[in-house]
C-alpha cells in the first residue's frame, strides 16, 4: 500500500513499510529525548552538553528519516 505524501513540495507517496520504519525511529528518538529530559531536570549534569546532545540526536534522527522518505528537490518559478 502507498501512503499519500504530505502536501509539502518534494515529498512523495510512501509505502507502509517506510512509514512503519519512520514511526519506529520516532519512538526511539522520543525515548532518548526523555532520557535527556530526566538528566536535565535532575540538575546533576552539564546543561550545555545536554543541549548539544539533544541537538545532535534530533539532527541524527531527522537525517535517518530523510534517508527513508527521500524528499526531492523542487522546481522554482523563473529558474
Amino acid at each position: 500500500m502507498s501512503n499519500k505524501g504530505l502536501p509539502v513540495k518534494g515529498y512523495t507517496d510512501q509505502s507502509d513499510s517506510k512509514v512503519a520504519l519512520v514511526n519506529q525511529n520516532k519512538e526511539l528518538e522520543e525515548r532518548v529525548l526523555r532520557q535527556l529530559d530526566d538528566m536535565q531536570s535532575s540538575g546533576l549534569y552539564d546543561p550545555r552538553w545536554i543541549a548539544i546532545a539533544r541537538t545532535n540526536i534530533e539532527q541524527g534522527f531527522m537525517a535517518m528519516n530523510r534517508a527513508v522518505f527521500r524528499p526531492e528537490r523542487i522546481s522554482l518559478p523563473n529558474g
